[in-house]
């Protein structure tokens, strides 16, 4: 590699944060241009901190797409936090993400205090103000200012960008300011990475993430995925198998659904996602079983990777 290609290069880490459904994984999959994270208009959707590489020709920006900070109700809420907490502590930018048609929010707060009080040198904030393609009338402007206001009282030191993570608005804008405030020097990965997880790992999540916009409200956060078996037939083809895992009996029932229909839509929606992110045709076989309540188990979220 010439080093003299780098004289003016910028490279460091980004830890994205932000309460729950903000729009956190929507907005680094659009900068990747590539799906590799999890989206379900659900809240805390992202589990594990997870990495999202761009590489640009002045710049290499890693994205840590992390769990959304919230008052934990179950160990797994508390390595959720845990995950979030630690990507604040080993990052060079902090992209601070909101929902700009809203007021910040009591749970606002939690993440606020953590930068404020727990962090002696916090690095530099972007507040970024996203879904602004959401915006309809001219009332709608008018709490925008308001809203607008609020965050940046919170936050008075961050630079603030008005974005839309959906149509990608301003965007350009948001790549340009993160490049400047990062550290100059050489990138951490090759340029043909863009994410720290293996092909099987974004599969559990894709398959995940489909199961949480078809369930009803009492089920997708009792929802674990392990893939047991994750085979290239060959360059085209890619064989899954996984077993979607449940807290109670009647929780497999819904999961199944009547017939097997919802299992089967379930499934049908991760093998597109799958096989958009892969580039392959995959043959995916579920089936559901159950764990009782194994996100207060250490040892099943042990073995469940967490």
């Amino acid at each position: 590699m010439n080093n003299t290609k780098f004289i003016n290069y910028h490279a460091g880490y980004v830890a994205v944060m932000g309460r729950p459904n903000v729009g956190k994984s929507t907005l680094i999959n659009a900068l990747l241009g590539q799906k590799i994270t999890a989206v379900s208009p659900r809240p805390q959707t992202t589990r594990h901190q997870q990495l999202g590489i761009l590489t640009l020709e002045d710049a290499q920006i890693i994205f840590i797409d992390t769990p959304g900070l919230h008052n934990p109700h179950h160990k797994l809420g508390e390595h959720m936090n845990r995950e979030a907490s630690n990507a604040i502590k080993n990052c060079d930018l902090i992209l601070f993400i909101v929902d700009i048609n809203k007021f910040p929010p009591h749970q606002e707060d939690l993440i606020l205090i953590y930068l404020v009080n727990e962090l002696k040198s916090p690095p530099p904030i972007i507040l970024a103000m996203n879904k602004v393609d959401i915006l309809k009338s001219k009332h709608d402007q008018e709490n925008i200012f308001h809203h607008a206001k609020a965050y940046q009282d919170l936050l008075p030191k961050a630079q603030a960008i008005q974005i839309s993570a959906l149509t990608g608005e301003n965007l350009d804008l948001l790549i340009d300011t993160i490049t400047q405030s990062l550290p100059q020097g050489e990138p951490y990965y090759p340029e043909d990475q863009i994410t720290d997880l293996y092909e099987r790992d974004i599969a559990a999540d894709l398959i995940r993430e489909a199961a949480l916009i078809h369930l009803k409200d009492e089920v997708p956060h009792a929802i674990a995925i392990r893939i047991d078996e994750y085979t290239e037939r060959n360059e085209y083809t890619v064989y899954i198998a996984a077993t979607i895992f449940v807290e109670k009996e009647s929780q497999k029932g819904i999961v199944i659904g009547k017939g097997g229909q919802m299992l089967k839509k379930i499934g049908s929606s991760a093998r597109r996602e799958i096989e958009s992110m892969s580039g392959k045709k995959v043959f995916l076989q579920l089936r559901v079983k159950v764990r009782k309540n194994w996100r207060n188990d250490e040892n099943t979220l042990k073995n469940f990777g967490f």
